[in-house]
C-alpha cells in the first residue's frame, strides 16, 4: 500500500507533532499511525518579500511521518490565508455573505499559493501515494496538482459548511472554484445538507462531480480517559473547590462570529433576570480564545462580548459571586476535557458550524452514572445524530435562557436517558472511522 499524502494550509508545529493539541492533528493522529504518511502544508512561518521567492521545503520524520513544510511571504500569507481564505470564504460558507471584503487581487494570490503548494509537493510525490487535501484555503490545489501531471488519486474534505448556490455565487468566481473540483476523486462534507448545497451546485453549473458525507468524529475512548484521569490535577480540584457545590454551565468557543456568542450571553443574561432562582448559585465559565485579533470584525466581536460579560457581572453579580467567568486565553485540552466532566450543562450553540466536536467531547466526557446535560444548536453539523440533546435556536435568546432552566432542573432519570441516547453516537462515529472510510472510498476511487 502507497504512502497517504496529507495537504493542509497549516502542518502541526513541531512541540505538537508527538502530541497534537487539536484540530486536524487530533482527528488524524490514529489514522497517521497506520501507515507511511507525508504531511505537507505551510510551515507558520513569515518571510520577507523576495523577488522571484521560491522557499525551500523542509523535512522532518516523527516516527512514520514525514513533515514537508513551506514559508510563505508576507503578502502571500496576507493575501492567501487572512485576506481570501478568511475574509471572503470563511464568511461565505457560514452564510455570511455580508462580511466578505472582496478584492481580486486577494484571488490571485490565492490561486497563486495553491499553484505554490502543487510545485513544491510535486517532487516529494512517489507512485502509489494517495493525496488527500484539506479545507478551504486548498480548494482549488488538486486541479493546480492535475495541471503538472499529477495521475495519483486526489480527495478532498471541507471541514466547514457549504453555502446554497443561492449564496455561493455571490462569490464572483464561484463558477470557476466549482469547475475546479472536477479534479477531486472524492470529495467530501460534514453533512447531508453541505453535500447536498455543493452537488446542487455542480449541477447548476455543469460539473461532473459528486460530494458525499464523510462525518467527523472524535477519540471518545481517550478523551473519556482523559476527563476522568484529570479530575486530580491541581488545576481542577482548584476550579472545583471553586464551586462551591454550585451548578456549573461551562461554553467552550474560538471567538468567531460564526460560534453565537453574543447571542448565547444575551441568552444566558435573560435566564438570570427571568429565573432569579439560580441567581447566586450557578457558574458559567466561558472559554474564548481570541483568533485573527487583527481582523476589525473579530475586534469588534470581543468589544462586544467585553461588554456584554461586563454588563451582566455588573447588572446580577454580588460581593461573594460572579455570573460568568470570561476567559479569553486559551485552557489546555487535558484541562477541558475534566472541566467538561465536572460541568451540569454545556452550551455549544453556534449560528452556523461544520460539525463541531465540542458536543461530542462533552458527551465523551461524562460520568455516565450523574451525566450533564448539552444544550445544542440546531445549526451545528453535529444536531441531526445528536437530538438527544437539549436543541435551541441560537437566534433566539429566550429559548437558550429556557433551555438553561431546563437542564439545571432536569431530573436525574432524563439526564441519564438523555446521554445514553448521545453516548452511543459518539462512539460509532470517530476520527479513526472517519479518516479509515475517507481513505477507503479513495482507494477505491483509485481502482476504478
Amino acid at each position: 500500500m502507497g504512502r497517504l499524502v496529507v495537504v493542509s494550509n497549516r502542518v502541526p508545529a513541531p512541540r505538537d507533532r508527538l502530541q497534537p493539541a487539536g484540530g486536524l492533528a487530533v482527528a488524524l493522529r490514529a489514522a497517521l499511525k497506520e501507515g507511511s504518511c507525508l504531511w505537507f502544508g505551510w510551515s507558520g512561518q513569515q518571510v520577507s518579500e523576495k523577488e522571484g521567492h521560491d522557499p525551500e521545503v523542509s523535512l522532518d520524520k516523527v516516527e512514520n511521518v514525514t513533515y514537508a513544510t513551506i514559508d510563505l511571504t508576507h503578502a502571500e500569507y496576507d493575501g492567501f490565508y487572512q485576506k481570501y481564505s478568511n475574509g471572503i470564504l470563511w464568511p461565505l460558507c457560514h452564510y455570511r455573505a455580508g462580511l466578505m471584503d472582496y478584492d481580486r487581487k486577494d484571488r490571485v494570490i490565492y490561486q497563486n499559493v495553491n499553484e505554490l503548494f502543487a510545485r513544491k509537493l510535486l517532487p516529494l510525490l512517489q507512485p502509489g501515494d494517495q493525496i488527500w487535501i484539506h479545507d478551504y484555503h486548498l480548494f482549488p490545489l488538486g486541479q493546480a496538482l492535475r495541471d503538472l501531471g499529477v495521475t495519483a488519486p486526489i480527495g478532498f474534505f471541507l471541514h466547514i459548511p457549504f453555502p446554497p448556490w443561492s449564496l455561493m455565487r455571490a462569490l464572483p468566481e464561484a463558477d470557476a472554484l466549482l469547475r475546479a473540483m472536477q479534479a477531486y476523486d472524492v470529495i467530501g462534507l460534514q453533512t447531508e445538507d453541505d453535500a447536498r448545497n455543493m452537488n446542487d451546485g455542480f449541477s447548476i453549473v455543469g460539473v461532473k462531480a459528486k460530494a458525499e458525507v464523510f462525518p467527523i468524529g472524535i477519540d471518545p475512548d481517550s478523551f473519556a480517559k482523559q476527563a476522568e484521569e484529570g479530575l486530580s490535577n491541581p488545576d481542577v480540584q482548584r476550579l472545583k473547590e471553586s464551586l462551591r457545590g454550585k451548578p456549573f454551565i461551562i461554553g467552550v468557543d474560538r471567538l468567531d462570529y460564526s460560534k453565537g456568542l453574543p447571542e448565547r450571553l444575551k441568552g444566558y443574561e435573560i435566564f438570570l433576570e427571568r429565573y432569579p432562582e439560580h441567581r447566586g448559585k450557578v457558574v458559567y465559565l466561558q472559554v474564548t480564545p481570541v483568533s485573527r485579533g487583527n481582523v476589525p470584525e473579530y475586534r469588534a466581536l470581543r468589544r462586544e462580548l467585553d461588554e456584554a460579560a461586563g454588563r451582566i457581572n455588573g447588572t446580577y453579580g454580588d460581593f461573594d459571586w460572579t455570573p460568568i467567568r470570561y476567559l479569553t486565553h486559551p485552557v489546555p485540552r487535558a484541562l477541558l476535557a475534566s472541566f467538561y466532566r465536572l460541568a451540569d450543562a454545556a452550551l455549544v450553540t453556534p449560528l452556523r458550524d461544520g460539525m463541531n466536536l465540542v458536543a461530542k467531547e462533552y458527551v465523551a466526557a461524562q460520568d455516565k452514572a450523574n451525566p450533564g446535560v448539552l444544550i445544542l444548536s440546531h445549526f451545528a453539523g453535529a444536531a441531526p445524530d445528536m437530538e438527544a440533546a437539549l436543541m435551541v435556536n441560537p437566534h433566539d435568546a429566550d429559548d437558550i435562557a429556557d433551555a438553561l432552566h431546563k437542564a439545571l432542573t432536569m431530573p436525574d432519570g432524563e439526564r441519564r436517558a438523555r446521554w445514553d441516547h448521545l453516548e452511543p453516537d459518539v462512539w460509532r462515529v470517530t476520527a479513526l472511522t472517519w479518516a479509515r472510510d475517507f481513505i477507503q472510498a479513495l482507494g477505491k476511487a483509485s481502482l476504478a
